[in-house]
């Protein structure tokens, strides 16, 4: 079987696939990824062939000032963007890589609508591989039109329900009790273990400090870290004078020489895969971005959540609800306020227990592995 592979954004919308993409590699099949061209290194460095398809993202060089939070804004990139403009550019390449791999079977993540049109037009059977836990922020009303208006360029009928989001498999690498109730998995959804669950491709870390204190991992993912103006400094220097130790990764683009030495509690570095940091963490400090959230729950880890734009104010606004973290403001938030409320949240057992119910119920669900004779239905 040959299985093509695509996932619109970085390495969140990629990470979910990779466990898939490994296990049916192992059980024989051939293996295609159409990634945008910034992200062709961290394929290839996984083993797999791989095309760069547009449109692509330059890595940001330069930190930007941190914006206040605009749910109208990041419903327009996503409408706009990812729905309508991205969806025709990656539609229209996918179909020139299709004619070259002739793949059996597409599989993407959830919001490459591109993939799904292309596979549509072509009559192949795809998969979706959730990336945004919540569920609530790729509504079907938000992007119904632009798909419906690109689906026409493709010579497609109008599919107002959006059934062809879900119209084969919905792999769902979440648990199904994070999902936000209004916006229920459909019956094709198959849950399965959270990606960081899975053996890593780095070392494992050095602990900084002596284990018996806690240990805190901090990170702004691989995108918005970019975008945080100066929220980094400001939470490591709330880290400081905590009898924790710190784990802080900035992302691959940023130097952690930019923030001077660090206090004796602290270690930064570009990247450390999440498989290889949780295990020995307590808690976790993040931007609610959907991997770093089921990460942290996964393991059994509360979160304090610094939520900046994207699908992030909706799974932190779902991990409050579920009681397993405690949001706050990233342009207000003070150094002061970090502090005292990691402090808290550390000594409140509440939030552990809770999280580790969380990370019972991810224990429970089916290996990634298990979605490759599903996929080999689909394409019988």
């Amino acid at each position: 079987m040959r299985i093509l592979f695509t996932f619109v954004g970085g390495t969140g919308h990629y990470e979910p696939l990779v466990p898939i993409a490994k296990a049916a590699a192992a059980a024989g099949h051939s293996i295609t990824v159409g990634c945008r061209p910034s992200m062709l290194a961290l394929v290839q460095a996984d083993g797999f062939k791989v095309f760069g398809i547009g449109p692509d993202v330059a890595d940001q060089l330069e930190v930007t000032p941190l914006l206040n939070a605009d749910p109208e804004r990041e419903d327009r990139i996503l409408r706009d963007g990812f729905a309508r403009d991205t969806a025709r550019r990656r539609a229209k390449d996918i179909l020139a890589l299709c004619a070259d791999v002739r793949p059996d079977i597409v599989v993407s993540d959830e919001v490459d609508y591109g993939a799904l049109i292309a596979a549509e037009h072509l009559n192949l059977p795809y998969a979706t591989v959730l990336v945004l836990a919540s569920g609530s922020f790729a509504r079907p009303e938000l992007v119904a039109d632009p798909l419906n208006e690109v689906r026409a360029e493709f010579g497609l009928r109008p599919d107002p329900d959006l059934a062809m989001l879900s119209r084969y498999l919905v792999v769902a690498p979440f648990p199904p009790s994070f999902r936000d109730p209004r916006f229920p998995l459909p019956a094709t959804a198959y849950p399965i273990r959270h990606h960081s669950l899975e053996p890593s491709r780095g070392d494992s870390p050095r602990s900084p400090r002596p284990a018996e204190r806690p240990t805190v991992y901090f990170t702004l993912g691989t995108i918005f870290n970019m975008e945080s103006g100066d929220l980094f400094a400001r939470v490591l220097a709330g880290l400081s004078d905590l009898p924790v130790n710190v784990i802080a990764t900035t992302g691959r683009q940023l130097d952690p020489s930019l923030f001077g030495p660090p206090p004796q509690n602290i270690r930064i570095e570009r990247f450390i895969p999440q498989a290889d940091i949780l295990p020995s963490c307590d808690l976790v400090i993040s931007h609610a971005g959907s991997g770093s959230v089921i990460g942290a729950l996964a393991h059994g880890l509360p979160s304090v959540l610094l939520p900046m734009g994207a699908d992030q104010p909706h799974n932190a606004d779902r991990c409050e609800k579920l009681g397993v973290a405690k949001v706050l403001d990233p342009v207000r938030v003070t150094s002061r306020e970090i502090h005292d409320t990691v402090e808290a949240v550390l000594a409140d057992p509440l939030f552990r227990q809770r999280a580790r119910a969380m990370r019972d119920e991810i224990a429970t669900l089916p290996h990634p592995s298990t979605v490759v004779p599903l996929l080999e239905k689909l394409s019988s």
